[in-house]
């Protein structure tokens, strides 16, 4: 599931190194960043698709009911994202929260426009994957993702020395690697999925999934918000599209270890809470793994090995980059202490905790960048330690409302804590 994770996320990298060979780089990077963080407000609700397939798709009507939720969803949530894209008021609006100029806002709504099918794609795409996880076929995951990743590659490398646009190799490459994923995932349904033995959920209602996605997406949600957030205040600042561009970058390489350690609600979900003492064990020794790793990378020649001598960014840009990197070294420890209390709410079908512990974030990331940015205080390293401080507060939130859960249910049990 680690290895799920870090590879659906490594596009990202070769996202960047590709435009990195672009004339003004670092322009063509702040544009896709700004658009990326548009787009990943509404994708992000298709993050947690997965885990509602794996909770609910448990009998042969939760299935077919649950796969048609998500396909609804996918187009409610894919309409306001068309409207930013196609309509004058979108454009507007981009301008206003960003404060760039029509030049870059063009560009960045093409992109959205763009992308606009793949909110849609990814929703099926998480389904399915869901129940791979759900029939622990982790093995043929990881190697359908990576089979994903390659095919992303190649088509960038194809885009870019056919001399096509930015945005139409960044898209399209994307697009079409996760058209063959989805593919490779519907085979495997029919195929290799073995439905559980005992059947669940089989009078599973609309409601019933509304009230679990709800809450889970707008964990998502608040997620893919914190990078517009940032990105709003600090394009404000001196040399604003450098800093962007720069945090897109060390903020993407971190999520290689963030999605890694995302796959802990999975992990409880598919094995549950027995034997704690020696699960937590088990997240220990991968907190402090991936921590180290990025530790040595923040601080050792390799940074500058990746990211000037192989992806060919600049300079100045990178300079920032490995600054926010090495901050960025305390959220293996943060997301999966997060994802232990997550992994038990969902287990409980009670989410609510993760929707407030998010929007608390979200509203700690906006405080802390107004304060900031009104102190002239604002800059790519007090940015990413907002950042850092958004998800402690989150960690808090969840671990609150799952001690309120499991104590609860402990009542409930007759048990004694």
């Amino acid at each position: 599931m680690a290895l799920t994770g870090v590879g659906m996320v490594l596009s990202l990298q070769f996202q960047n190194a590709t435009l990195a060979q672009y004339p003004e780089a670092v322009t063509e990077i702040a544009i896709l960043a700004l658009a990326y963080g548009v787009f990943g407000t509404f994708n992000a609700g298709m993050q947690f698709i997965a885990q509602l397939s794996n909770v609910y798709a448990r009998s042969p009507a939760a299935t077919q009911r649950s796969w048609l939720f998500v396909l609804i969803i996918s187009f409610c949530i894919m309409l306001p994202l068309a409207l930013i894209a196609f309509t004058e008021a979108g454009a507007w609006l981009i301008a206003y929260i960003f404060s760039i100029d029509e030049a870059i806002v063009t560009r960045v709504t093409h992109y959205l426009a763009l992308l606009c099918p793949l909110i849609v794609l990814n929703g099926q795409r998480h389904y399915f994957s869901g129940l791979m996880v759900q029939s622990r076929l982790t093995g043929w995951m990881t190697i359908f993702n990576f089979v994903y990743l390659g095919t992303v590659i190649v088509a960038l490398l194809l885009g870019f020395a056919l001399g096509a646009k930015p945005v139409y190799v960044v898209v399209g490459a994307e697009t079409v690697g996760v058209i063959l994923l989805l593919g490779l995932l519907l085979y495997a349904r029919y195929r290799l999925y073995v439905p559980p033995e005992h059947h669940e959920h089989e009078d599973v209602t609309y409601k019933e999934l509304m009230k679990f996605f709800i809450p889970v997406s707008t964990t998502g949600v608040m997620f893919a918000l914190s990078r517009p957030i940032l990105f709003a205040f600090v394009a404000r600042a001196p040399d604003g599209i450098l800093a962007i561009a720069a945090l897109r970058v060390a903020f993407d390489f971190s999520m290689v270890f963030q999605q890694a350690a995302n796959q802990f609600r999975h992990f409880f979900i598919t094995f549950g809470f027995d034997d704690i003492e020696r699960k937590k064990k088990f997240l220990t020794l991968i907190t402090i793994g991936l921590t180290a790793i990025m530790l040595v990378f923040a601080v050792t020649p390799l940074s500058t090995l990746l990211w000037v001598d192989v992806v060919g960014l600049p300079d100045d840009l990178v300079m920032i980059a490995r600054d926010a990197s090495l901050i960025m070294c305390l959220m293996p420890a943060i997301i999966i202490y997060r994802n232990f209390h997550h992994g038990r709410l969902m287990m409980s079908r009670k989410t609510g905790g993760m929707a407030y512990g998010s929007i608390l974030r979200v509203i700690g990331i906006y405080a802390s960048a107004q304060i900031l940015f009104s102190l002239d205080l604002l800059n790519h390293i007090t940015a990413t330690f907002i950042l850092i401080l958004g998800f402690v507060i989150e960690a808090i939130v969840a671990r609150q409302s799952s001690i309120q859960v499991v104590a609860k249910e402990r009542i409930l049990n007759n048990e004694t804590p």
